[in-house]
């Protein structure tokens, strides 16, 4: 029987907002996400706890490969200092392939704006599963979106 290893995808994404903006959103006003790219996240439900705390179970419904899934998730873990926060998946859509996913998001001051350090760790529950590049990119997008609302004057 073969074990399975953590594995991680990340990524680098320069965005325009400041840090502790672009933080502000993915932190503590995570539910209007859905407001700034409604094609690709429907809606995001507080479950238990309180916005922007660390244990918190919130429900992001979103569009994946034209499929509408669901992605259950526990802030695990905030760093507010370093503008770092860690989303957990505990149901939902990706645990029908991985046997865990987290999203960690960090935001770190450049000379002009912010780079995003986005990453992905999952477990996959078999060989066969795929790694999770297509969503990992769809995040991404996600990210771009909410840096060109904290940005609108840059918009052309």
């Amino acid at each position: 029987m073969a074990t399975s290893a953590i594995e991680k995808i990340e990524m680098d994404v320069p965005i325009k907002a400041t840090p502790q903006q672009f933080y502000e959103v993915l932190c503590n006003k995570t539910h209007h996400i859905s407001n700034v790219c409604p094609d690709i996240v429907k809606g995001i439900e507080l479950h238990e706890g309180d916005w922007g705390t660390e244990g918190c179970i919130i429900s992001w419904n979103y569009v994946f490969a034209g499929k509408t899934c669901i992605s259950k998730q526990r802030i695990e873990d905030i760093d507010k200092e370093n503008n770092k926060i860690t989303f957990k998946v505990l149901g939902g859509d990706l645990l029908e392939d991985y046997k865990s996913f987290k999203f960690i998001m960090q935001t770190v001051p450049q000379r002009e704006g912010s780079v995003v350090r986005w990453i992905v760790e999952y477990e996959k529950l078999n060989n066969n599963v795929p790694n999770p590049h297509s969503l990992f990119h769809l995040s991404v997008e996600v990210l771009k979106y909410v840096d060109a609302h904290l940005a609108p004057e840059d918009k052309k």
